[in-house]
């Protein structure tokens, strides 16, 4: 018999995960299983999951194929209607040691696993100690999202947000310090909702800087992505006066004209954005910015388009995540006037 073999499609929460489900797999003793953890950003992301799958049958047609992630989540009967697929578990579920001893012990029963993901209300502990480089390894302190931006499906994949409590994620990184790790990076659905749901409700500075005052052995803390209408005092704060938060911030820009922000459903404006940098930069000079940003969103113009296009210089981005928009049924989004394909695909090349 064979380890079980997984694939990660999508984001680095995902690969996170996958990281947490070896484990979980390994703990339960299952064996010749091919696990496929899909992502459901877009209607690209699900046809290449699908793509995944049947590809991975034919490398592997002895093995039980498992789907699991955000498409599972999302569309969980479509894909427990491929011929290629033997179970489909949820996004809660694959992080449950009883998921893991069912498919590696009685794995005829229930091919279909996945429940309400609105209803969950707490943040799994699986905490890894090592995922990463040999020198960085990453934290999970965040899952879900509370807002709904008209083109996305992924709070459908996770859930509201639920934050991982300081305590917990301190403690991590304190033996994650103690295994000779050197850079720490906190990920999350939407980081800066971080708190919201704990008593008190800190928020994301808060926690930042109580890592960096009750870990001094930490070399370097870094965030992975942020949305910067959300940035609080003490986040900022921290930029300006602590050393080892490394000085480059991701941002959830999405677009650079308001009326495509406001018909997106953003918290934000185009100025509001360039104030951000500006006064990132102003606190720390060597600050430096990524972001995502999508072409093509529908009722996007030229004009429109350009206005994304100038957010690079005026935002002095240094790295864009590029999305061509991809209607996904279900979305406020997919029932508004599209933009030609050929026209998406043209802008997104020209911000690339």
């Amino acid at each position: 018999m064979t380890a079980p073999r997984f694939t990660t499609l999508g984001c680095r929460l995902n690969a996170y995960e996958t990281e947490a489900m070896k484990t979980l797999a390994a703990g339960a003793g299952l064996e010749n299983a091919v696990i496929v953890n899909t992502c459901a950003v877009t209607a690209e992301a699900v046809r290449k999951a699908r793509q995944e799958i049947r590809r991975l049958r034919r490398e592997n047609p002895q093995a039980r194929l498992i789907v699991t992630g955000c498409a599972a989540q999302t569309e969980p009967e479509s894909f427990a209607a491929m011929a290629e697929v033997d179970a489909v578990i949820g996004n809660t579920e694959k992080m449950t040691p009883a998921t893991w001893a069912g498919l590696a012990g009685d794995f005829g029963t229930e091919p279909v696993q996945v429940d309400d993901i609105m209803s969950v209300t707490e943040t799994a502990g699986h905490l890894i100690d090592g995922f990463g480089t040999r020198s960085r390894a990453y934290v999970q302190v965040q899952n879900g999202c509370d807002h709904r931006c008209t083109f996305c499906i992924i709070p459908y994949g996770r859930g509201n947000s639920r934050s991982v409590p300081a305590g917990v994620v301190v403690e991590q990184i304190r033996r994650l310090v103690g295994n000779g790790f050197n850079e720490v990076v906190l990920t999350g659905v939407d980081m800066t909702s971080w708190g919201a749901d704990l008593p008190g409700q800190p928020r994301l500075g808060d926690l930042v800087m109580r890592i960096l005052r009750l870990v001094p052995d930490l070399p370097r803390l870094r965030i992975s992505s942020i949305d910067s209408i959300e940035a609080d005092e003490n986040l900022m704060q921290a930029i300006a006066t602590e050393p080892r938060l490394m000085p480059h911030l991701h941002l959830s820009l999405q677009h650079g004209d308001d009326l495509i922000l406001k018909r997106m459903k953003r918290r934000h404006l185009r100025d509001d954005a360039i104030r951000f940098c500006e006064e990132a930069l102003r606190l720390r000079p060597e600050m430096t910015f990524g972001a995502d940003i999508i072409a093509g969103f529908p009722t996007e113009t030229e004009a429109m388009f350009e206005n994304s296009a100038r957010l690079v210089e005026e935002c002095r981005l240094t790295w864009l995540h590029v999305f061509p928009y991809s209607r996904r049924p279900g979305t406020p989004a997919a029932r508004m006037p599209q933009v030609d394909g050929r026209a998406i695909r043209e802008r997104a090349a020209r911000l690339r």
